[in-house]
């Protein structure tokens, strides 16, 4: 991707996320575009005679044993979704066989039947459930946990550790390297200070990152990662630290708290729920295996 190419992708995003209310693609992606991308990024742009601008934009990015897939199609030529998303999923999907192929997972925002039927033409199917949870702030609920702020250049790899060990099965936020956490801290939105870690015995057990959308509307304040390290289990720090993470939001001025939640986390929507968090939206995985190219 060239710089003109990021230029024109960045713009089409941006009236996507106007038009739907919604970021049009996930921070994991968004970094992968703008910054470069890792090893087995790819971005595919689709243009129409007539027309100056593109009209569609797909990405793939390698994860942590699998490929996140993006389609964005500009809001003035979702009219042609039909026509414009087979083509680019295939020549998305060809790069990714091109590449050894892999595990593939196409995250859409409240599927339609028009986004079931494309995931059919290319041969993917429905998988993963990701809820979108919300709740208002201040939540009057007490917790006792100390916590302190990240401290940038000194916790990465304590941090690194626990959150591949939390993770290690997750697609997109298991296998970060250092590049991957430095990018985040290059973003515009990072503060250390609503980045927290709960120490016991001078080990990071646990954390909960946090992360403020400036929206029209007003601030959102996301749980954007938390984890316990896997020897700290058991000891009821998932709660204490969602609790905290709202209390930091709630005292920058935020009153709206929201975090993604994988459908089958039962025990984790329950938790969440019972801190009075509700559902506002269901998101979608389409997913397939796609065979190395001959």
């Amino acid at each position: 991707m060239r710089a003109d190419d990021i230029a024109e992708v960045t713009e089409l995003l941006r009236a996507a996320t106007r038009a739907d209310g919604h970021d049009a693609m996930s921070d994991h992606q968004w970094l992968d575009l703008v910054q470069g991308g890792r090893a087995g990024f790819a971005g595919l742009v689709a243009w129409q005679p007539g027309h100056a601008h593109p009209v569609a934009y797909a990405q793939v990015s390698r994860g942590n044993d699998s490929w996140a897939l993006d389609l964005v199609v500009d809001p003035h030529h979702r009219y042609e979704l039909a026509e414009v998303g087979p083509e680019l999923l295939r020549a998305a999907l060809d790069v990714i066989a091109s590449e050894g192929g892999g595990h593939v997972h196409w995250w859409v925002f409240e599927a339609l039947p028009i986004h079931r039927e494309l995931a059919r033409h290319v041969g993917l199917h429905e998988g993963r459930l990701l809820h979108h949870l919300r709740r208002p702030l201040p939540t009057g609920l007490p917790f006792e946990l100390p916590t302190r702020p990240f401290v940038v250049g000194q916790d990465e790899e304590a941090w690194l550790a626990v959150n591949n060990r939390a993770f290690h099965w997750h697609p997109e936020q298991g296998g970060w390297d250092i590049e991957t956490l430095r990018a985040r801290e290059r973003e515009p939105w990072f503060d250390p200070s609503g980045f927290l870690l709960h120490e016991i015995d001078g080990r990071l057990a646990g954390f909960c990152w946090t992360k403020v959308h400036q929206e029209e509307t007003g601030d959102l304040g996301e749980i954007y990662v938390i984890a316990v390290d896997p020897d700290f289990h058991g000891r009821g720090l998932g709660r204490d630290l969602t609790l905290a993470g709202l209390d930091s939001l709630a005292s920058r001025g935020v009153r709206t708290g929201i975090l993604y939640v994988d459908a089958e986390n039962t025990a984790a929507i329950a938790l969440y729920k019972s801190l009075g968090f509700h559902e506002h939206h269901t998101d979608r995985a389409f997913v397939g295996d796609i065979a190395p190219a001959r």
